[in-house]
């Protein structure tokens, strides 16, 4: 429901602000994650998931590993954030999606498909993880193509295995802000740099 809304979105709002799509398309999604996180889990749920690792800090550097590879790609763009009106919907996107998507995607998500075998609700909430970032290659050619779905599907898979075996989204959470912060999230679905170069 939630992608099939977000690509309307997309579609409504791209033929009149354009690539500033991807505002109302992130600011629905949030309203929507948080209506479904707090409506179906409860207070404790949502501090256990903040709680300490109970795993081996080997399955934390995996989480970290992938949100250090968007490292290059802020080191090659980071000129691209200029101006106001691309660096603060930029920050303001790395600080604040992390909690919201972590506690949907992997927290919800995964609590309620435990149930399933762990493989089977990693690889379901991985593939709708990565199927409603498609929404954003509506009106941003860098955000279009297989990539992006392969790209966060992988993001998807080692942070819901990462989640299964630590019973945390801590440093999953921390992964994501460097994702988002070192991916130029709002450069990007501007299209302010060359996709060749990516």
């Amino acid at each position: 429901m939630i992608i099939a809304i977000s690509f309307g979105i997309a579609f409504l709002f791209g033929n009149v602000i354009g690539k500033w799509a991807f505002i109302p398309i992130i600011l629905i999604q949030w309203c929507l994650f948080l209506l479904f996180t707090f409506r179906y889990t409860e207070k404790e749920t949502r501090k256990k998931w903040l709680q300490k690792s109970r795993s081996s800090f080997g399955w934390n550097i995996l989480a970290l590993f992938i949100g250090i590879l968007p490292l290059p790609l802020f080191l090659m763009h980071y000129e691209t954030l200029g101006i106001w009106q691309v660096w603060l919907p930029w920050i303001l996107l790395a600080l604040i999606n992390p909690w919201i998507e972590e506690f949907y995607w992997r927290g919800l998500l995964l609590e309620y498909t435990k149930n399933w075998t762990n493989w089977t609700a990693i690889f379901f909430t991985s593939l709708v993880f990565a199927l409603s970032h498609a929404v954003f290659g509506v009106n941003s050619e860098l955000n279009s193509g297989l990539t992006v779905i392969i790209s966060t599907f992988i993001m998807g898979i080692i942070w819901g295995l990462v989640f299964k075996k630590t019973n945390s989204l801590r440093w999953i959470i921390f992964a994501h802000f460097l994702v988002d912060f070192f991916n130029l999230s709002a450069s990007s679905f501007l299209d302010l740099y060359e996709k060749g170069n990516w």
